[in-house]
């Protein structure tokens, strides 16, 4: 037996979502039908507005509630970061973490996605890409008075993230600059988004030069 059309078409919008498989889906869509409608247009007005209201920073891609037509996000235009340090992460999460810890005071660069040694993704490269031009061209990106002298690779230790380290310190080795990644304090295999502050703060502090 089927689950009825707008029913599994809902499930299978759902199962697109990261780390999301059709039985999760189905537990979401069974969720929702037991809402008040008043709920679910709660729901549907929050969904509506997180475009409307959220921008996308200029340079390092984080998501943020702009004031009038502000292009950077809080962290990208401090006057106070530090203008020699850029940070790479994969994920927004990863960026929160390493902000928490206190320990860094630099820029960061969302990627977006890793790097699969066995599959050509565009849409990574492209973004490695992007990441070189706001290296070379800060300024192009509202940055002012920046001079990045030290790029922290702060991407896990998997096979996509060993790929993708490699290939931006490949790019990066023209331009005679240092290049670090995050010390093994980090388990092999394991995500940024799982470790603690206390473990992401000796990563950093401890981080290696490649």
């Amino acid at each position: 037996m089927d689950y009825p059309p707008k029913i599994q078409e809902l499930i299978e919008i759902f199962s697109k979502f990261p780390g999301v498989g059709p039985k999760t889906a189905s537990r979401f869509v069974f969720y929702l039908l037991k809402k008040q409608d008043s709920q679910i247009n709660e729901f549907l007005d929050v969904i509506a507005d997180l475009k409307k209201s959220i921008k996308i920073c200029k340079f390092c891609h984080n998501p943020f509630e702009p004031k009038l037509k502000q292009d950077l996000c809080s962290i990208c235009s401090d006057p106070l970061r530090n203008k020699n340090l850029l940070c790479v992460v994969e994920k927004e999460t990863d960026l929160l973490l390493l902000e928490k810890t206190g320990k860094y005071s630099g820029y960061y660069f969302i990627l977006g996605g890793l790097l699969s040694p066995l599959k050509k993704r565009e849409t990574e490269r492209l973004m490695l890409e992007n990441l070189l031009k706001r290296i070379k061209e800060p300024t192009s990106f509202g940055l002012i008075n920046v001079n990045f002298k030290e790029v922290i690779i702060a991407i896990s230790y998997t096979t996509e993230g060993e790929a993708t380290s490699l290939y931006i310190q490949r790019e990066l080795a023209p331009l005679n600059m240092k290049v670090s990644r995050l010390a093994k304090g980090l388990s092999i295999g394991a995500e940024i988004e799982y470790a603690d502050e206390e473990t992401l703060s000796s990563a950093l502090e401890s981080r290696k030069e490649v």
